[in-house]
C-alpha cells in the first residue's frame, strides 16, 4: 500500500518546550487531498500507512444512512451523531446510545463493547454509538446480531463496500485488523484517509451529507465538552467536520470545498496532532485568527511552564 517513487517532503515537528527549552519532539505526517484523490499539499510522506481507527466512524455510519435504518426506526440526527462519536460516556451521551437500541427493540446486552471497572456499563464505552448503529442495521436487515463485529457479517461487508466505492479500489485489497473496541479497522495510506474526508465534506452524497449535518449540529455528541473535535466544530459552526482517531490520527473535512486533511503523529501522541491541526488550519485559512487563538490556548499551552511549538508546514508536491 505504499509507493516508493513519490517525493517525500519534510515532516512536521512538534516541540514540547519547558520554559522555552525543548524537552520532547514529535514527528508528524500530514496531507490534504481532494475528492478525486489528488494530493494538493503535504508534509512528510502522503503514502505512509496507518490504521484509520476512530476517524473511520463517519464512514461506518454509511451503513445506517444507506439502508434506510434511520427512517425505519425513526432515528434522529442526534442519534446519527452519537454513532459517529468517540464520546466521554456522560449521562447524556450514554442515554443517546440507549435511545438507538430502544427504538430498534434491543437492549444494552447486545453491545459487545469492552467494559472497565471505571465504566462497567457498555453504554459508556466511547465506541458504543458506533456499535448501536451497527446493531440497528442488523436488526432492520435481519442479519445476525451476535456476530455483528465479525468481518464475515453482512454489516461489516457493507461498510467495507462503501469505503471501497469512495476510494475506487477493490474491497479485497484492504488490510483489516480489529480496533480496540472489537470492530474492524483498516490500514490505509494517509492520502486515502484524506480522500475519504474530502468525500465527506464534498456534498455530492445525500448519505454523507446527512452525516455531516448530524456531526455539525451536535458536536457535543461527537466527543464532549473540552475535547478538540467538539471545540473545533463549535467554533467553526458547520464549516469544518473533525474526527480524531487513536494513535495520533486526526482528520478534518472542509465542508463544501471537496478537501480533506489527514494527520498522523509517528509516535501516536495526542497532543501533537492537535497542535499540528491548529497550525495547518491556520496555514490553509480554514479557521480565523480568533478561532486559532482560542484553540491554541486550550491545546498548545500545556501548563504554566510548558507549551507546544509546531515547526514546518504543508507544501505542494
Amino acid at each position: 500500500m505504499t509507493r516508493g517513487n513519490r517525493k517525500s517532503l519534510p515532516a512536521i515537528e512538534v516541540h514540547l518546550l519547558r520554559e522555552g527549552i525543548i524537552e520532547s519532539i514529535h514527528q508528524v505526517q500530514a496531507t490534504i487531498c481532494d475528492h478525486r484523490g489528488r494530493i494538493l499539499l503535504s508534509a512528510g510522506n502522503p503514502d505512509i500507512s496507518s490504521f484509520v481507527r476512530s476517524s473511520l466512524k463517519p464512514f461506518q455510519a454509511l451503513a445506517v444512512t444507506s439502508t434506510g435504518t434511520l427512517q425505519h426506526f425513526e432515528l434522529t440526527d442526534k442519534d446519527l451523531a452519537i454513532m459517529c462519536s468517540s464520546h466521554q460516556g456522560t449521562v447524556e451521551q450514554s442515554r443517546q446510545v440507549f435511545n438507538i437500541l430502544w427504538k430498534a427493540d434491543l437492549d444494552g446486552s447486545f453491545l459487545q463493547c469492552p467494559t472497565t471497572s471505571a465504566k462497567p456499563n457498555p453504554l459508556q464505552h466511547n465506541c458504543s454509538g458506533k456499535h448501536a448503529g451497527m446493531l440497528a442495521v442488523c436488526q432492520k436487515q435481519n442479519w445476525h446480531l451476535d456476530t455483528y463485529l465479525h468481518r464475515s457479517n453482512p454489516i461489516q461487508k457493507l461498510i467495507l463496500q462503501k469505503i471501497a466505492e469512495l476510494l475506487k479500489m477493490p474491497s479485497d485489497e484492504f488490510i483489516i485488523a480489529r480496533d480496540d473496541c472489537g470492530a474492524p479497522t483498516y490500514l490505509m495510506q494517509l492520502r486515502q484517509i484524506a480522500t475519504l474526508y474530502a468525500h465527506l465534506g464534498a456534498g455530492d452524497s445525500l448519505d454523507l451529507e446527512r452525516i455531516v449535518r448530524a456531526m455539525s449540529y451536535y458536536p457535543r455528541m461527537i466527543a464532549g465538552e473540552g475535547a478538540f473535535d467538539t471545540e473545533l466544530m463549535q467554533l467553526t459552526q458547520g464549516e469544518l467536520v473533525s474526527k480524531s482517531g487513536a494513535e495520533g490520527v486526526q482528520c478534518i473535512a472542509k465542508v463544501g470545498d471537496r478537501m480533506g486533511m489527514a494527520i498522523k503523529v509517528t509516535d501516536g501522541a495526542k497532543r501533537a496532532k492537535y497542535a499540528t491541526a491548529i497550525q495547518l488550519l491556520k496555514q490553509m485559512g480554514w479557521i480565523t485568527p480568533s478561532v486559532a487563538e482560542s484553540l491554541s490556548e486550550k491545546f498548545m499551552n500545556i501548563s504554566n511552564y510548558q507549551r507546544l511549538e509546531v515547526i514546518g508546514e504543508l507544501q505542494m508536491i
